[in-house]
Protein backbone atom coordinates (compact mmCIF):
# COMPACT_ATOMS: atom_id res chain seq x y z
CA UNK A 1 0.00 0.00 0.00
CA UNK A 2 2.77 2.42 0.53
CA UNK A 3 4.32 1.70 -2.15
CA UNK A 4 1.26 2.54 -4.81
CA UNK A 5 0.63 5.74 -2.23
CA UNK A 6 4.31 6.89 -2.97
CA UNK A 7 4.24 6.25 -7.34
CA UNK A 8 0.84 7.35 -7.32
CA UNK A 9 2.66 10.97 -5.38
CA UNK A 10 5.72 10.69 -7.75
CA UNK A 11 3.35 10.61 -10.71
CA UNK A 12 1.14 13.34 -9.30
CA UNK A 13 4.56 15.50 -8.71
CA UNK A 14 6.08 14.57 -12.35
CA UNK A 15 2.63 15.80 -13.66
CA UNK A 16 3.10 19.12 -12.12
CA UNK A 17 6.37 19.44 -13.09
CA UNK A 18 5.51 19.15 -16.62
CA UNK A 19 2.90 21.13 -16.66
CA UNK A 20 5.12 24.44 -15.00
CA UNK A 21 7.46 23.74 -17.67
CA UNK A 22 4.69 23.93 -20.38
CA UNK A 23 3.18 26.71 -19.04
CA UNK A 24 7.08 27.97 -18.74
CA UNK A 25 7.45 27.63 -22.38
CA UNK A 26 3.97 29.04 -23.43
CA UNK A 27 4.53 32.11 -21.43
CA UNK A 28 7.91 33.28 -22.18
CA UNK A 29 6.77 37.26 -22.93
CA UNK A 30 8.65 39.85 -20.54
CA UNK A 31 5.95 41.45 -18.08
CA UNK A 32 6.64 43.97 -15.83
CA UNK A 33 5.48 43.62 -12.03
CA UNK A 34 4.09 46.79 -10.18
CA UNK A 35 3.94 46.60 -6.89
CA UNK A 36 2.84 49.79 -5.49
CA UNK A 37 6.23 51.10 -4.17
CA UNK A 38 8.34 49.12 -6.11
CA UNK A 39 8.15 48.33 -9.93
CA UNK A 40 10.20 44.44 -10.63
CA UNK A 41 12.42 44.73 -13.91
CA UNK A 42 10.50 42.69 -16.71
CA UNK A 43 10.64 39.37 -16.47
CA UNK A 44 8.68 36.23 -17.90
CA UNK A 45 4.90 36.06 -17.06
CA UNK A 46 5.29 32.20 -16.23
CA UNK A 47 8.21 33.12 -13.63
CA UNK A 48 6.01 35.39 -12.27
CA UNK A 49 3.02 33.53 -12.13
CA UNK A 50 5.54 30.18 -11.06
CA UNK A 51 6.44 32.22 -8.49
CA UNK A 52 3.42 33.52 -6.90
CA UNK A 53 1.70 29.96 -6.70
CA UNK A 54 4.95 28.75 -5.03
CA UNK A 55 5.45 31.57 -2.42
CA UNK A 56 1.72 30.98 -1.65
CA UNK A 57 2.29 27.29 -1.23
CA UNK A 58 5.22 27.58 1.28
CA UNK A 59 2.56 30.56 2.96
CA UNK A 60 0.29 27.89 3.49
CA UNK A 61 2.53 24.96 4.13
CA UNK A 62 3.82 27.88 7.33
CA UNK A 63 0.77 28.64 8.35
CA UNK A 64 -0.97 24.86 8.68
CA UNK A 65 1.94 23.63 10.39
CA UNK A 66 1.54 26.26 13.44
CA UNK A 67 -1.96 25.08 13.69
CA UNK A 68 -0.91 21.43 13.10
CA UNK A 69 1.90 22.21 15.82
CA UNK A 70 -0.58 23.62 18.49
CA UNK A 71 -2.84 21.13 18.24
CA UNK A 72 -0.26 18.66 18.98
CA UNK A 73 0.50 20.64 22.06
CA UNK A 74 -2.99 20.47 23.22
CA UNK A 75 -3.22 16.73 22.63
CA UNK A 76 0.17 16.37 24.58
CA UNK A 77 -1.28 18.40 27.33
CA UNK A 78 -4.89 16.50 27.22
CA UNK A 79 -2.50 13.07 27.38
CA UNK A 80 -0.46 14.31 30.56
CA UNK A 81 -4.07 15.46 32.03
CA UNK A 82 -5.53 12.06 31.53
CA UNK A 83 -2.56 10.24 32.65
CA UNK A 84 -2.76 11.96 35.96
CA UNK A 85 -6.24 11.27 36.69
CA UNK A 86 -5.50 7.62 35.56
CA UNK A 87 -3.13 7.83 38.46
CA UNK A 88 -5.19 9.55 41.18
CA UNK A 89 -7.75 6.60 40.29
CA UNK A 90 -5.73 4.11 40.44
CA UNK A 91 -4.38 5.98 43.86
CA UNK A 92 -8.21 5.92 45.03
CA UNK A 93 -8.70 2.35 44.38
CA UNK A 94 -5.68 0.77 46.09
CA UNK A 95 -6.77 3.18 49.17
CA UNK A 96 -10.19 2.10 49.28
CA UNK A 97 -9.16 -1.33 48.90
CA UNK A 98 -6.77 -1.44 51.94
CA UNK A 99 -9.65 0.31 53.72
CA UNK A 100 -12.12 -1.93 52.80
CA UNK A 101 -10.23 -5.12 54.28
Amino acid sequence: MRLLLKLITLLLLLAMLAAGVLFAVQNKEPVPLDLLVYTFTPRSLALWILSAFTIGGIAGMLASSAVILRLRAAGASSKRQLQKANHEIDRLRTAGLKDGE
